[in-house]
């Protein structure tokens, strides 16, 4: 089964719905249309080898969910896969009569705590990512070991690159050797100390190398200097600078131009997703239902709209999942789902799908 294969083959889907803003009622003019689903394997396909769970379209706006990998989700409680299932009439394209017999007040339990709540605190995570990001962007290019280096100036250190202008020197014509006891501590020569003529390998060989080069110093020869290479600091610049341009590769550009114009310097659409998220598990310890669709959206667009300030979203997401897990020991809710059930479920939709089409 590919996505193109289902497209072609409809009487294999069992459920197409808008998923996504659209149905949370949360849509902005510029909002994409996402879908997800549910189908069903052929069943020659199901009994034989290669049995396949997921399928998507290239772009992952559509994604649909085999039968039993949807049973197997449900009884975790994923929250995708709970909302999928209670999703409203006027974003349901598509649903056959066998998905009625699945309800999705039938599977909530006390693992939507750990789940809505987890989906939350990654949101925040993806949030405060986005502010560590925009607070210390990287240079374009990444700096060298060189910039990391310090020598001794008298009674004081001094950055090698200032000392070499100061003394007119260049750092390729320099060599160093090891200072032993002394960690990533080097004594610094120049090729002017010697009469004859000597060939360092420089401070660095080459613009990107990522450490400091030794070379071959004549016997006898005194140091000009002491230089100090900080490759702990080098190290994490290389890291930061990795995860920076990874995520301005990946970043989604509406999202981040949004960010700038509200000027609150947060993923303000992850922040809204993490409130909707922690409303949705208070309504299932309270009520025992999944309320996709929203009717506090002017709250939640208020979030997105950049209407709080970061630490102020931050201690009322903190205040909710504080009260949680008091709400959920008072839920009467069952631990978790019975898996029994959702078994028997799988195997009756299955039988009467197969049944139904081989007449």
């Amino acid at each position: 089964m590919t996505y193109e294969s289902l497209q072609a083959s409809p009487q294999y889907l069992l459920l197409k719905c808008i998923s996504g803003s659209n149905a949370y009622n949360l849509q902005v003019p510029n909002s994409d249309t996402d879908y997800k689903g549910i189908y069903i394997l052929p069943q020659p396909e199901f009994f034989g080898l290669h049995y396949t769970p997921q399928v998507s379209n290239s772009t992952n706006d559509e994604t649909y969910f085999e039968i039993g990998r949807f049973m197997e989700l449900l009884v975790t409680n994923n929250p995708n896969i709970l909302e999928l299932l209670a999703t409203p009439a006027h974003t349901t394209i598509f649903k056959h009569p066998l998905m009625h017999r699945i309800q999705a007040s039938d599977f909530l339990s006390m693992r939507c705590l750990d789940t809505f709540a987890g989906y939350a605190k990654m949101q925040i995570k993806k949030a405060y990512g986005l502010n560590k990001q925009i607070h210390n962007p990287q240079p374009v290019d990444r700096k060298t070991p060189l910039q990391f280096c310090f020598v001794v100036e008298g009674h004081r250190s001094m950055p090698v690159e200032e000392w070499l202008q100061v003394r007119n020197l260049k750092q390729e014509d320099c060599g160093l050797s090891t200072l032993p006891n002394f960690r990533e501590t080097y004594n610094l020569f120049h090729k002017s100390q010697f009469e004859e003529p000597v060939h360092f390998s420089g401070i660095i060989a080459k613009d990107n190398s990522n450490a400091v080069s030794l070379s071959s110093i004549p016997k006898g020869a005194t140091p000009l200097t002491y230089l100090q290479f900080n490759k702990d600091a080098y190290t994490i610049h290389c890291k930061q600078y990795l995860q920076y341009w990874e995520w301005v590769d990946k970043r989604n550009e509406a999202r981040f131009e949004n960010t700038l114009q509200h000027g609150k310097n947060y993923d303000s659409k992850n922040m809204m997703h993490t409130f909707r998220l922690l409303q949705m598990a208070e309504e299932i310890a309270l009520e025992k239902k999944i309320q996709v669709y929203r009717h506090d959206r002017d709250f939640f667009l208020s979030i997105r709209s950049g209407a709080f300030e970061y630490d102020t979203l931050l201690q009322m997401a903190e205040e909710k999942l504080a009260r949680l897990p008091a709400l959920y020991e008072q839920s009467g809710l069952p631990d978790a789902p019975n898996e029994a059930v959702a078994e028997a479920l799988l195997q009756e939709i299955r039988t009467s799908f197969y049944q139904t089409l081989s007449q």
